[in-house]
């Protein structure tokens, strides 16, 4: 699908959370090091702009979006920094607004019928399923796709290497995102992301 072809390639986008500042380039580093250039940093601590401004500097090839962006003015500078997709919680008419005026890819937040006919109505045919483990993970998500087979999904949200393979070979699926990989040291963090892209990618 146009726009979302890194999704496709990845299958699984790692959701970072920079609480320290001093934190972001050693964990872009050992994602980007351990096979996965990608990430959605999430706009919910004081100093995400700065890490993702950061991110983006030290690796502007890297597919870094920011995550967590409810309302425009979020989203705008999100944009300005230089993100490339933009993911929220649930669906924002007016960050869906920004990120098409811009040509950013939007991953908006559903877990209903009627959140995904809005998605639809705004253009918008690829979206976030989140929290994907507490509204019936796979189960739900191929129910959802029944009435809406134009539709494809991203979960997050209790996505791990124990269950990811069983989403991804859902052909509704266009990638994961996940947090398991983020979690520990950067040589920790290195190790898991290794682990996590040859496990996607069957090696």
């Amino acid at each position: 699908m146009k726009g979302y072809e890194k999704l496709e390639e990845f299958k699984v986008i790692p959701v970072v959370v920079i609480n320290k500042i001093e934190d972001a380039i050693p964990t872009m580093d050992a994602l980007v090091k351990g096979g996965l250039p990608a990430a959605e940093i999430t706009f919910r601590t004081e100093c995400a702009p700065e890490a993702i401004k950061l991110a983006i500097e030290k690796y502007p090839d890297a597919y870094i979006g920011a995550g967590t962006v409810i309302n425009k003015e979020q989203c705008e500078e999100a944009i300005k920094l230089g993100c490339k997709f933009i993911v929220s919680p649930g669906l924002s008419k007016e960050v869906a607004e920004v990120c098409k005026k811009h040509g950013i890819v939007y991953l908006p937040g559903v877990v209903t019928p009627t959140e995904v006919m809005e998605a639809l109505s705004l253009g918008i045919n690829v979206v976030k399923f989140f929290p994907a483990s507490n509204y019936g993970g796979l189960a739900t998500i191929k129910a959802l796709c029944g009435p809406f087979p134009q539709i494809k999904v991203m979960p997050t949200g209790g996505i791990s290497d124990k269950n990811i393979l069983e989403y991804l070979a859902c052909d509704k699926i266009i990638a994961c995102g996940g947090s398991w990989m983020c979690k520990g040291t950067p040589e920790e963090i290195y190790n898991k992301t290794k682990e996590a892209v040859a496990l996607v990618r069957g090696k």
